[in-house]
């Protein structure tokens, strides 16, 4: 009896990509040497819909069920599982089985036909993804841009599925010890992005490629004004190495028009607000003129849609990763971020299915993503100090699981009863959460005049620090 006929063709006429002779090696390779041959088809990510062909994801279905149970796997034990769930006769009975074997002369080259089996499956994937998305487009009535996120994504799942390069550990010993040795020659330890603070650099070491960071915040606290000072830092090269770097914001909250005037008159040193009110002095014009010409420089592209889907903000900063190779992504803020596949299920579910997409956006663009993000009124109603924790990151608790660093942002002259109250520009930066790292608090000048941050002197010993260079360099010389 012949197998059960495989699946139909395309509407276009054509056979989806396969390779029955590969599929048949794969299955005779199991039944010839199971121990071995099962390991490679788990590690290449076989599952019965790799096979093409019905008889053969039925017979390796049977097989996976067979390694799941620590059970051998032969013609015997196949056909036995074959005939209790009623499939024997529907693969061909005996005969096919007997078959796969006569067609495998040898199970050598079993990595090879997974490879193949693999492949095939890969492009029909690729296929049904592109069949509906042609679906998508002629029936969604959502906009095209948030079709056009989903899409993207759908795309990106299928390689999500593929298992990552699985690096040799002595090839990972040797790149990590290059780091090291480039440490020890140059002298720089920072392994991130330079934020522009050396306070705040010196604790996180700087901003890392594939973490999440989050700065949190009360309302009024100036969240979005470090967020943007970090953004002006880093693209201007005013960081250690002084190297300029592009830059991505994401600003939910504010419009272009108005983040540019914040950024404008940060760095022009002007009051926005009696700008905005025609106070200020005629010579405030050749400081913002000033200002304009260097900021115009500066690599930094921003968007300033509003109420982003999560999966069309990343569809977003993928395209901008590309086009740009933005080096830092700052998202203002997480609690504006909605998820339209989730949003029934409750703010909770919705906000952790967001948190771990940014997380994910991170490691696939390699990139350190800055996210603001909104905190509860617990601080107050805790105690008239309001200082932060880590449980009052608003709406859910995955935030600050699935974030690297969580940095809470609080300024002790907004609240009468702190012991620093009469200090109106210290502002006080709580590492809560450092994954690779040390805790603890920052402390900063912020001029609220021009939502400007700045170091704090007596946060940076350069004396001490130059005496224990100087102690290393002895040391070394030694």
């Amino acid at each position: 009896m012949e197998s059960v006929s495989p699946q139909p063709v395309s509407r276009t006429g054509r056979v989806p990509p396969n390779s029955e002779e590969a599929e048949r090696g794969v299955l005779g390779s199991v039944l010839l040497d199971s121990a071995r041959v099962m390991d490679i088809c788990v590690e290449r990510q076989l599952v019965p819909e790799s096979f093409y062909f019905p008889a053969n994801r039925i017979v390796y279905e049977v097989m996976l069920d067979l390694a799941k149970q620590a059970m051998a796997i032969d013609i015997v034990t196949v056909t036995e599982k074959l005939k209790a769930s009623g499939s024997l006769d529907a693969i061909g009975g005996t005969v096919y089985l007997d078959r796969l074997i006569d067609s495998t002369p040898t199970a050598a080259h079993a990595e090879y036909y997974a490879e193949i089996v693999r492949q095939k499956h890969l492009l029909r994937a690729i296929i049904s993804c592109a069949r509906d998305a042609e679906n998508t487009c002629y029936e969604s009535e959502e906009g095209a841009d948030h079709t056009l996120g989903r899409v993207e994504q759908a795309f990106l799942d299928i390689t999500e599925r593929q298992h990552g390069y699985v690096m040799p550990w002595m090839t990972s010993v040797k790149q990590t010890m290059e780091h090291i040795e480039n440490i020890l020659v140059t002298r720089k330890g920072l392994s991130g992005v330079s934020t522009g603070y050396a306070n705040l650099d010196k604790k996180l070491q700087g901003l890392r490629t594939g973490e999440m960071i989050i700065l949190a915040a009360r309302p009024s606290m100036g969240k979005t004004s470090l967020a943007m000072n970090i953004a002006e830092n880093v693209a201007l090269g005013k960081g250690g190495d002084k190297t300029p770097r592009s830059v991505g914001i994401f600003s939910l909250e504010m419009s272009h028009e108005a983040l540019t005037m914040r950024m404008l008159c940060s760095h022009a040193e002007v009051s926005a607000f009696k700008l905005q009110g025609g106070y200020v002095a005629a010579s405030a014009h050749g400081k913002l003129i000033q200002a304009a010409s260097i900021l115009m420089k500066a690599p930094i592209f921003l968007d300033d849609t509003g109420g982003l889907d999560i999966l069309e903000l990343r569809a977003r900063a993928r395209r901008m990763k590309k086009k740009q190779n933005i080096e830092l992504i700052v998202i203002d803020y997480l609690q504006l971020l909605h998820s339209s596949e989730y949003a029934r299920q409750g703010k909770q579910v919705e906000t952790a299915h967001i948190s771990g997409n940014l997380k994910a956006m991170a490691k696939e663009l390699r990139v350190p993503v800055l996210v603001l993000s909104q905190l509860s009124r617990a601080p107050e109603q805790r105690d008239k100090l309001g200082k932060p924790k880590l449980s009052d990151l608003r709406d859910s608790g995955a935030i600050e699981q699935d974030a690297d660093v969580v940095c809470m942002l609080r300024r002790p002259c907004k609240y009468p009863e702190d012991e620093e109250q009469n200090d109106p520009t210290l502002a006080v930066v709580d590492v809560a959460k450092h994954r690779n790292g040390p805790t603890g608090e920052v402390r900063l000048n912020f001029d609220e005049d021009y939502t400007r941050f700045r170091d704090r002197e007596q946060g940076v010993d350069d004396d001490a620090a130059g005496v224990a260079g100087e102690a290393v360099d002895a040391e070394v010389e030694t």
